[in-house]
């Protein structure tokens, strides 16, 4: 995403969450799945273009300062219920 391609990812674990409406989503156990999507990113230049502007403005927000900010919340809250 951060490089300015269009983003075909596995549906499993985090991977979803990462790239949101930036990419495309696939069955990881289904071939064809892979296959049909793959396709339809190949043949849709338009499309991909977009996807790829979606990504730079999605990877633009995973950035050490928003992990280190996000990091404090966690740190802070556990503090505040004293764990």
């Amino acid at each position: 995403m951060a490089c300015g391609t269009a983003v075909l990812a596995s549906n499993g674990g985090a991977l979803p969450g990462v790239v949101s409406d930036a990419g495309v989503l696939f069955d990881p156990t289904s071939i064809s799945d892979l296959s049909d999507k793959m396709g339809r990113l190949l043949e849709d230049e338009a499309g991909r273009r977009e996807l790829a502007e979606r990504g730079l403005r999605r990877a633009a927000g995973f950035t050490w300062q928003a992990a280190a900010q996000a990091t404090l919340r966690v740190y802070r809250s556990v503090i505040e219920k004293g764990y």
